[in-house]
């Protein structure tokens, strides 16, 4: 059976701190038996890490012999919680300029 051989890349280093110890601990390239085995892998750091990350098919032109990266993104939180946590609102949208459809008064 052949080797599926998966490289941590930086973005899953710094958005799951499981990901960011594997790498000091291991180093960057880890090799399954399967993807299935790779990504049972990535599941398993995102609930010790604290973050997603997730195993994706590396791109064609890449001249590493890795089939997949392990790759991770932050998130940014919309919503009430986000809202409630920073005080108020957390972005500037169109509601804010006055664009949600109600009339901006004017002084």
């Amino acid at each position: 059976m052949s080797e599926y051989v998966v490289d941590v890349k930086p973005s899953a280093r710094r958005t799951n701190a499981a990901a960011g110890n594997l790498v000091q601990r291991s180093g960057s390239r880890h090799r399954f038996d399967s993807r299935a085995d790779a990504e049972t892998w990535a599941a398993g750091l995102t609930a010790q890490g604290g973050s997603t990350v997730w195993v994706r098919t590396a791109n064609p032109d890449d001249r590493s012999d890795a089939d997949a990266y392990l790759i991770g993104r932050r998130t940014r939180h919309h919503g009430s919680e986000a809202a409630d946590a920073a005080g108020g609102r957390t972005s500037d949208t169109g509601e804010q300029a006055g664009l949600d459809g109600d009339p901006v008064a004017e002084s």
